[in-house]
């Protein structure tokens, strides 16, 4: 029962992250905000269900996996997002008037 309780509630984290990022990814009008939404909420969605999903099943070979799956999505899916933000600041000619640098003192 609690397996069941716990799993819930990271699928219900997970389904809640989703919608997030598709309220951010509409209601963001710069391609970088879309895209910071649309990366923070894909990894943490796919991570939160799939945390739900290794709690359900209970044994160690499909966890594995999951886990595998979870790694690789963590690593992959902020350097994508990375590296098309780089490529959109070099293409956009105009990128400094629609965002500014934050001083880190």
């Amino acid at each position: 029962m609690i397996r069941l309780i716990l799993a819930a509630l990271f699928l219900a984290l997970g389904l809640f992250m989703f919608f997030s990022e598709v309220v951010g990814f509409y209601k963001f009008t710069y391609v970088m905000n879309r895209m910071h939404a649309a990366a923070l909420g894909d990894t943490l969605g796919i991570g939160s269900i799939l945390v739900a999903v290794a709690i359900l099943t209970g044994e160690l070979v499909p966890i594995l996996k999951l886990v595998l799956i979870l790694v690789f999505m963590f690593l992959t899916g902020p350097v994508t997002t990375h590296l098309i933000a780089g490529a959109e600041v070099e293409t956009h000619k105009n990128a400094g008037h629609e965002y500014k640098e934050v001083d880190r003192r």
